[in-house]
């Protein structure tokens, strides 16, 4: 019974730090679109790209690779700040 309780204290506190961790991603970005395939991406300020997979992964992508919006609009990668991103996701600090 304690083992069960202490692994669901675990599961959570892991749970609320991912979300911490895609909340400073969110802010560090200028604009964050969702994608047809359940994708994110992720705009920053200096116009510079980065992609989130639906797994909640930070993945690469192509430069100028054309990818399309839930709303059907259709934008193109431009930079691949996969580390960038990966360091907001894990860890929540732009460094």
């Amino acid at each position: 019974m304690l083992k069960n309780m202490l692994v669901v204290a675990a599961l959570s506190i892991l749970g609320t730090t991912g979300a911490f961790a895609s909340d400073e991603a969110r802010a560090a970005a200028k604009e964050v679109i969702e994608l047809k395939d359940g994708s994110t991406v992720y705009i920053f300020k200096d116009g510079k790209m980065a992609m989130e997979d639906k797994y909640g992964r930070a993945t690469r992508m192509k430069q100028e690779t054309v990818m399309e919006t839930k709303d059907g609009r259709k934008i193109i990668m431009h930079g691949d700040e996969v580390m960038r991103l990966d360091s907001l996701l894990r860890h929540g600090d732009g460094s």
